[in-house]
């Protein structure tokens, strides 16, 4: 009898000793196997469920709208919506054709061409001398809906600026005289990919203790995730705004993975090996409308090196969508072969 106490006793003993190690792992090992915030970020994000469709999340659009050329910023299409009072640009980055369609089915046909011009017949002048406005017709929905854009076409008309931080410094006379603005061959304009050019200028810059050269990427360096680098630029300091900002701002992002960004509660596989992304899937820093084409630098080993540039994104500073960038990297043969042959003699 006491033999078999004697076991019963010990098995108790070990099945006390096995609970209390299994209670112990429970409780400890989620402390001590915490994911860095990076690898958090990505779990987050690849194990998400599909967003909702583009059209899912316009289901309000005012029916009644207004739009103006401002001849006072560079003649640029604007657009006005009944509940806000601000103008929006019609190039905003965060423009997409299905807000397009709305807003235009919302007007009715407008008679515009498919080139660069505007009928003028739908251009009058309002009371403002500052403002040209474009008259909708209400004669039905037009069968094909098309986006007039205005460029600034005239090589003259462009200056580059170095050294500056503030708008309010710049003199439109001065500055070095763009020669030539060189587009990548193959940029697309549906999915903003090789989204880069180069500028050729008549003279070269001089530079002093405020200009400067930022180095291009290393061909075999490739930054990791999670590296902190800056980006700059003059654009909207809210996305509420629309007018840039007068004092250069600037804003660390950490790098994220292309994985990440192309999951499908982020931008669902619009990334392709010309981008990167960078940001925050919170939302608290961004570039921003009128930031892009600004650069986004890392500092490697002592040297800035310009690893993106302000490409796209959706809105600015949004909850899982982070800033997008074409990748410096994956240029460099075009851009030395370009600079070889375009050269100022």
């Amino acid at each position: 009898g006491r033999r078999c106490w004697a076991v019963l006793g010990a098995l108790g003993l070990l099945a006390g000793v096995g609970v209390g190690s299994w209670l112990l792992v429970l409780y400890l090992w989620p402390a001590a196997s915490q994911p860095t915030p990076e690898t958090l970020q990505d779990e987050m994000t690849l194990n998400c469920s599909e967003a909702s469709s583009e059209e899912a999340l316009l289901p309000s659009i005012p029916r009644t709208v207004s739009f103006r050329i401002n001849t006072s910023e560079d003649f640029l299409l604007e657009v006005q919506l009944r509940a806000r009072q601000d103008w929006l640009l019609v190039c905003h980055e965060g423009w997409s054709s299905a807000l397009g369609a709305r807003v235009c089915r919302s007007l009715g046909h407008l008679r515009l061409t498919h080139h660069k011009a505007v009928n003028l017949s739908d251009v009058r002048l309002n009371s403002s001398r500052e403002f040209a406005q474009l008259s909708p017709r209400l004669e039905g929905f037009p069968e094909e809906v098309w986006q007039p854009s205005f460029r600034l076409s005239r090589l003259s008309s462009w200056r580059v600026h170095a050294g500056l931080v503030s708008h309010s410094t710049v003199r439109p006379h001065q500055g070095a005289v763009v020669q030539r603005i060189i587009t990548h061959p193959l940029y697309s304009a549906q999915n903003h990919d090789y989204d880069v050019a180069l500028l050729q200028l008549r003279t070269p810059l001089h530079f002093s203790d405020t200009v400067g050269a930022v180095c291009l990427p290393a061909e075999e360096r490739d930054f990791p995730r999670g590296s902190e680098c800056w980006v700059s630029g003059w654009g909207h300091t809210d996305p509420g705004h629309t007018r840039s900002s007068d004092v250069l701002q600037d804003s660390v992002v950490p790098l994220l993975s292309t994985q990440l960004c192309n999951s499908s509660c982020v931008y669902s596989g619009a990334l392709t090996p010309r981008m990167l992304c960078a940001g925050y899937l919170d939302g608290r820093a961004d570039a921003c409308q009128g930031d892009s084409g600004g650069p986004l630098v890392c500092l490697d080993e002592g040297t800035w090196r310009l690893v993106g540039v302000v490409s796209w994104g959706h809105g600015c500073a949004e909850p899982s969508h982070p800033g997008v960038y074409a990748k410096v990297a994956e240029f460099l043969d075009w851009i030395q072969d370009t600079a070889a042959q375009d050269s100022l003699p």
